[in-house]
């Protein structure tokens, strides 16, 4: 028997206890999981197109485009033909968007606080920079 212990394991474990709480903490608002990632970057880049959003979460444009259409439908997002490039969308925050940002940002930060309550600044700043670096190894392939 082997001593490994497999690191995605444990990734796997945190993303699937985030998934819970934020499906938990945004049900009030109609939403899931999948389109707080999607609104994240907008908040930052409200008017972004959705290949930037694709890229800023990872995530394949078929999925960002769906994401859209539900924050669309709930009327937290509308988008608009990108005047450069036909072909693509930007995406803006509507106003009802704009009125629940402060909450969401608070949802993410409870989670966070969650996350890291026992860590100490040094030992955030590490886990964070060694998430950094495994984004990247794994982004090169």
């Amino acid at each position: 028997m082997s001593d490994f212990e497999f690191i995605g394991k444990y990734i796997s474990f945190l993303y699937r206890y985030e998934l819970i709480y934020l499906d938990k903490e945004l049900e009030p608002y109609n939403i899931k999981s999948g389109h707080f990632f999607v609104l994240m970057p907008l908040f930052k880049n409200d008017g972004i197109n959705q290949e930037s959003i694709s890229q800023i979460i990872h995530v394949d444009k078929a999925t960002v485009t769906r994401a859209i259409q539900k924050l669309i439908d709930e009327d937290y997002v509308y988008r608009e033909r990108d005047e450069k490039d036909k072909r693509s969308y930007r995406v803006f925050i509507t106003e009802k968007g704009k009125a629940i940002q402060p909450e969401i940002i608070s949802i993410a930060q409870r989670w966070d606080d969650i996350l890291l309550s026992q860590l100490v600044k040094d030992q955030r700043n590490m886990i964070k920079k060694s998430f950094d670096t495994m984004i990247e190894n794994v982004s090169r392939d």
